[in-house]
């Protein structure tokens, strides 16, 4: 097989998952890979034994066809329209860009010099989710009413040990972890067409809880709790609910009301899990296991406690950029595209000016 060379523009805590996720992928081949801090790029190229580059560098290496941008949100576009003027695919971290008007740009150019653009999240290409899409085009619970998304943590200071950008302009809870239940959502149900929002500010300092920083605090920019309504085009409706406020709580991440049944859909920021519906008043809920299924089968270990999710789970990042290698490749239409992506960004941004 052809391998597709892949250079990473940033070095931080995500760019680890993309590089143990590669070796899952033949298609892929990471060579190289780039950060504004140098030591960073050192060290994450010894540790995988790739070349380490600075960004300008990587950008004009002809031997690579797709530069994978893990930046920071705040650099997403830059990083997108550097390499798509670079002649290179670009698949980038979540979320496509902090506007609007930015995502059109970079999809205006891509468009003009015929590349592809490319956008995590990819977790909804997993056994759950697609488990959950089947269920619903075969009718089992009917048409999609109504629903609930909850994704309620208390910050991500507790586990980063270098939180401080998650709560800057482009952070906080909607656009770090809005992109997964959103895309996933979208997947599900197709195009939303209206949205409402309100927001909580929350506290103006965070305590990082782990590693060298431990004990610093830092002033937090954004907003940290989004409640919102969403009206999709097919008229369901979901009531959805982003938090780094709250210390615990028992919600389901998604579920789905249909007028023959209700699902609960497992947490869209993994890749597997199991799938739960039910179709009579009174009955159980049934089960539908994905831990044997292709990108559902079980590799990691993880601590949850919720009715649909086991201790283990399926970890398959990497995906998406796999797939876009692919249909670069066969000249086919990818599934984690630019255009999915801007249009989670436009009821991203949308819900904020709501709010």
């Amino acid at each position: 097989m052809k391998k597709v060379n892949i250079g990473i523009i940033g070095c931080g805590n995500i760019s680890e998952a993309y590089l143990i996720a590669a070796k899952s992928f033949p298609i892929m081949q990471i060579t190289a890979c780039a950060d504004i801090n140098l030591d960073a790029a050192k060290s994450k190229a010894d540790a995988h034994n790739i070349e380490a580059m600075s960004v300008e560098n990587i950008l004009q290496n002809p031997d690579i066809d797709i530069i994978l941008n893990l930046t920071t949100p705040q650099a997403h576009t830059e990083i997108n329209l550097k390499a798509l003027n670079a002649g290179k695919n670009v698949h980038c971290e979540k979320p496509f860009a902090l506007t609007r008007d930015d995502g059109k740009k970079v999809l205006s150019l891509a468009k003009e010099k015929g590349l592809f653009v490319g956008c995590a999240p990819d977790t909804f290409l997993g056994g759950g989710i697609q488990t959950c899409r089947k269920i619903i085009d075969d009718g089992d619970i009917g048409k999609p009413v109504a629903g609930t998304a909850f994704m309620m943590c208390h910050g991500h200071e507790s586990w980063h040990p270098n939180p401080g950008f998650y709560y800057l302009k482009g952070g906080g809870p909607l656009f770090d972890m809005g992109p997964y239940y959103i895309t996933a959502l979208v997947n599900l149900l197709g195009p939303a067409k209206k949205v409402t929002g309100t927001i909580i500010q929350g506290q103006k300092y965070r305590t990082i809880g782990i590693g060298p920083k431990k004990g610093k605090k830092f002033k937090v920019e954004c907003p940290t709790t989004y409640l919102s309504t969403i009206t999709f085009k097919n008229n369901s409706v979901i009531r959805l609910t982003l938090s780094f406020d709250v210390i615990a709580h028992q919600r389901n991440h998604i579920e789905l009301y249909g007028e023959k049944g209700s699902m609960i859909v497992p947490d869209p920021n993994r890749f597997g899990g199991s799938v739960l519906t039910c179709n009579k008043l009174g009955d159980n809920w049934r089960e539908f296991k994905t831990s044997k299924m292709p990108l559902g089968r079980i590799n990691i270990r993880t601590q949850s406690s919720r009715a649909n999710e086991t201790p283990t789970n399926a970890n398959y990042r990497g995906v998406g950029l796999s797939e876009m290698a692919y249909s670069i490749e066969n000249k086919r239409k990818h599934l984690c595209s630019g255009e999915i992506s801007l249009h989670v960004l436009d009821i991203i941004t949308s819900i904020m000016k709501a709010a």
